[in-house]
């Protein structure tokens, strides 16, 4: 299978506003319902995109919407003064296919004000699965519309009131092509015979259950590897709780409260006084100040931790080891995966897909590691390795063109 050669390059148009305008920002109930009946009596799918504050507020929640749909044009919604009258716009959309890029990004959001499609397509996704080399939605409208689309509001703070003209032009031009798109992503993919596969991958994230919060989230935090002593990591974990708790309360980004350096900071030094954690970095500003006591207590709490109770050095493992580790634990595993990998590398190749659209890569290394019985025939592999990727959640189309190339790799015919 391969991807269609692509025609030769010429000078994308740029597009600088909106056909029509930039629509008003609706922010009343009456104006709302007024905008459901015109999407109501639209046709075909239904373009939409979110505007977030990640890096400014805690939440993930949808600080701007925006639609269009064939017949009834665009329009960007607040949702925040509409919270709890989005029911005739719930009525007159959540039935539609829905358009979006990097769908999983928005989702949640929109879930959270009531707001779910029936159908999804994904342009980002679709990209991938059609052998893109750049799937950005800036890249992917130049090279299938032929239009440039003047990217630099996405990372800005969307919860600002009221929001700057030029931002709501760049967020309405998110939809503007957005329609135009699917199009173009969905005739690359039927010409080259992945419209299931697609269908299926697109399903699979409109169905995802929202994921929890991760365990030992504040391992994460920047520049904890310096830290040498299980104390340490103790006043890690109290300050980036304490922090967490704080961010949670004012809905405020976590490193806009405190930023990772000075948690290590602290954890490092170990402060014993309010004028000893002053005198520290960040610590001493006019915004860190107000919450000396917080801070403080947190060290004193780490400090009075009993040693059976402080966390251990490394976290441990749910699941295989990290993969530098597997030729001292377990050879044999290492070398599965070695030939695993070797042949999911030459399948997408073959089929112009990501290595890791074929199958997760946290999945491949689970069974390779432990998730499969040590004896097994040729003739054995192919269902147990079915069953395995069945239940790690692959898609039907992920196993059927991965199946007899893992059970060849792993278990090779003598």
């Amino acid at each position: 299978m391969s991807v269609p050669d692509e025609p030769e390059a010429t000078a994308a148009v740029p597009l600088l506003a909106p056909v029509d305008g930039v629509p008003p920002v609706l922010d009343s109930a009456s104006d709302v319902a007024a905008a459901a009946r015109r999407l109501a009596a639209g046709t075909g799918p239904l373009a939409v995109d979110a505007e977030r504050a990640s890096g400014f507020r805690y939440s993930n929640r949808a600080y701007l919407i925006q639609l269009r749909r064939e017949g009834a044009g665009s329009f960007l919604i607040d949702p925040i003064p509409v919270d709890g009258d989005l029911a005739p716009l719930a009525d007159a959309i959540n039935g539609l296919e829905w358009v979006l890029h990097s769908a999983d990004q928005d989702l949640p959001g929109l879930a959270e004000l009531g707001l779910y499609p029936a159908e999804l397509f994904d342009t980002e996704l679709g990209g991938r699965l059609a052998g893109y080399e750049r799937v950005g939605l800036a890249a992917m409208v130049e090279k299938l519309l032929g239009r440039e689309l003047k990217k630099g509001h996405g990372a800005a703070d969307w919860s600002t009131r009221p929001l700057p003209d030029d931002w709501l032009n760049y967020a309405a031009l998110d939809v503007e092509l957005l329609l135009e798109l699917r199009a173009a992503v969905a005739a690359d993919l039927s010409d080259q015979g992945k419209s299931e596969w697609a269908a299926q991958e697109f399903e699979h994230v409109r169905t995802a259950e929202p994921s929890g919060p991760k365990a030992d989230r504040w391992r994460r935090t920047s520049g904890i590897h310096t830290l040498r002593r299980t104390r340490q990591l103790a006043t890690v974990r109290e300050l980036w709780t304490t922090r967490d708790r704080l961010a949670r309360l004012r809905d405020v980004a976590p490193a806009r409260i405190l930023p990772d350096s000075a948690i290590v900071a602290a954890a490092t030094s170990e402060p014993k006084s309010i004028a000893a954690l002053r005198a520290l970095p960040i610590f001493g500003g006019p915004r860190q100040r107000r919450y000396s006591r917080e801070w403080l207590g947190a060290v004193e709490r780490a400090r009075a931790l009993p040693d059976n109770e402080l966390p251990p050095l490394t976290q441990p493992f749910d699941g295989p080891p990290p993969v530098n580790r597997w030729e001292r634990r377990d050879p044999a595993a290492a070398a599965r995966l070695q030939r695993a990998r070797a042949a999911m590398s030459e399948l997408s190749t073959e089929v112009s897909v990501p290595v890791e659209n074929l199958l997760t890569p946290d999945l491949l290394r689970r069974m390779c590691w432990d998730g499969l019985p040590k004896s097994v025939t040729n003739g054995e592999a192919p269902a147990l390795i079915e069953d395995y990727l069945a239940a790690g959640g692959a898609r039907p189309w992920q196993r059927e063109l991965t199946v007899p190339r893992l059970s060849e790799a792993l278990y090779p015919k003598a």
